[in-house]
């Protein structure tokens, strides 16, 4: 699995340099509200509005995750509680602990 990954950063790496020295002509950028232009190559616009909407649309994913992240957060409150009142029960009953498994 990890050759493929490998494989495939490597892949995108090449597409990547190819795109950069195929489009490295000169563009003008200006903002509306500022006098000055500044001039970069075209596969730097391009791969930075790229990631400009690649950040965007982490920040919306992350945004719309807040009710998830909430309700596991709430769950994870809720068992801890049963977990506690749970060993509290078995204490009074004088009930040993069930065995724990060990990971292996």
């Amino acid at each position: 699995m990890r050759i493929l990954f490998r494989a495939a950063m490597l892949a995108a790496a090449i597409v990547l340099v190819v795109f950069a020295v195929s489009n490295r002509g000169s563009v003008s950028l200006g903002l509306w509200p500022l006098p000055d232009l500044v001039e970069l190559p075209l596969y730097l616009v391009i791969l930075g509005a790229l990631l400009a909407g690649f950040l965007a649309g982490e920040l919306a994913a992350w945004v719309s995750a807040r009710h998830w992240r909430r309700e596991v957060r709430r769950s994870a409150r809720r068992i801890a509680t049963l977990e506690r009142e749970l060993d509290a029960a078995r204490a009074e009953r004088q009930e040993p602990p069930p065995p724990t498994r060990l990971a292996g």
